[in-house]
């Protein structure tokens, strides 16, 4: 009888004893892992989508472990893509070479460009545009020139997003032509297509356009075809061009005077010493900014050279040659499809009358002084320009222009 009692009495100091072990062990892994987070735990990634575990712990961390789950199959239905947190950083994303302010987002999701086609507000995105035009043509207007540019509007065909920017406020004015149901329109009273130019057609928002056309309001376009003159841009080459004018209406640069024997041309004679190089302006790489025509690379780079509040662009005409290489080949004159400069002073009458002068004097006046002031900052640009790479400034020649 002694020995069961004895056998009995090991097994239950081994079974105590295994039992305090268990609890030994237990205290020191405890110790040693004080809590458990979701954000230390690697799941297999066929098992869990990629989301943002640090953000369902936080946001349910008070509620049950049921509720929880629930959260976390909303997550997996709804496909979150973002990037779980790690101590080191090591998934989180940061890409420099992403435009400025967009490091933090995956290249796939960038647009970084963007455009001015109109949508729908109901449907399939992809099926929005029946057509994607090509070419942009934006005029300054006021309401007193309507007819004229709605016969404007239609030599430019389905392929051409029209712009209006209304310098008199009279937007809803133009309800009456079909087409401007169609056209965007903006309006900021008293401001230039300049103005607009720099804080409207930023590069990245009409990458989408071959050429960019930016025209005034008093243009006669009887002789003139948009689409043979893109034929003609695209033949000779111009990155920087305008239609021929017709000789009788008011002309102040030779340049630009239309040919009759020519379909384009790059280069003229003007009076005597009025040009340094016969490549350069105003005998060649040289349009006006009446009715310019832009591609989209020159586009790119003129806009960066638009003022902030130089608002007239007088001087730019000059300055255009800095954008395309060799400009005396790129810019250009469009005889075969020509233009009549109304001169109709629209713009000039929404200046401010003062001291006894007309509102169109005071705005010559400042025009004038803009282009004094925009040769100087070129000029000034330049010269810290080649200073800054070691070269002798001494024989830098300003070409300089000022109206007579």
């Amino acid at each position: 009888m002694g020995i069961p009692l004895r056998r009995k009495t090991n097994e239950t100091m081994r079974l105590l004893i295994t039992t305090f072990a268990g609890i030994i062990f237990g205290f020191f892994l405890g110790v040693s892992f004080p809590t458990i987070s979701l954000t230390k735990m690697n799941f297999p990634s066929s098992l869990f989508p990629s989301i943002d575990i640090t953000y369902i712990e936080d946001k349910y961390s008070g509620l049950s472990t049921e509720a929880l789950l629930d959260a976390f199959n909303t997550f997996k239905a709804n496909k979150v893509m973002s990037v779980p947190s790690s101590k080191d950083n090591e998934t989180k994303i940061w890409i420099p070479t992403n435009p400025r302010g967009a490091e933090r987002l995956p290249p796939d999701i960038i647009e970084s460009e963007s455009d001015l086609y109109p949508r729908r507000l109901w449907g399939q995105p992809s099926e929005d545009l029946t057509i994607k035009p090509k070419y942009l043509v934006t005029f300054t207007v006021g309401i007193s020139q309507k007819y004229n540019i709605d016969a404007a509007v239609k030599k430019f065909s389905e392929n051409f997003t029209i712009m209006l920017f209304h310098y008199d406020g009279q937007a809803s004015a133009w309800d009456e032509f079909e087409w401007s149901k169609r056209a965007i329109h903006v309006s900021v009273r008293k401001q230039t297509k300049w103005w607009y130019a720099k804080r409207f057609l930023h590069p990245d928002i009409v990458a989408p356009y071959d050429y960019i056309f930016m025209w005034d309001e008093d243009l006669g376009v009887e002789h003139f075809d948009a689409e043979e003159y893109i034929k003609l841009v695209r033949k000779h080459g111009l990155e920087i061009s305008q239609p021929g004018l017709e000789p009788n209406s008011g002309l102040t640069w030779a340049m630009t005077r239309k040919r009759d024997d020519t379909e384009v041309h790059k280069v003229t004679e003007e009076r005597p010493g009025w040009c340094t190089d016969p490549h350069l302006p105003p005998c060649a790489a040289f349009v006006e900014i009446m009715a310019t025509v832009f591609s989209r690379n020159a586009w790119r780079c003129a806009w960066h050279m638009i003022q902030n509040d130089l608002v007239h662009g007088w001087g730019l005409d000059f300055a255009l040659r800095r954008c395309v290489e060799p400009p005396h080949e790129k810019i250009g004159v469009v005889d075969a499809q020509w233009i009549v400069h109304q001169g109709v002073p629209s713009l000039g009458n929404q200046g401010h009358a003062e001291g006894g002068r007309a509102p169109w004097e005071g705005v010559r006046e400042r025009c004038r002084k803009e282009w004094a002031m925009f040769q100087d900052r070129m000029a000034d640009a330049e010269t810290a320009y080649f200073k800054a790479m070691g070269m002798n400034t001494s024989n830098l020649i300003a070409h300089k222009w000022i109206e007579s």
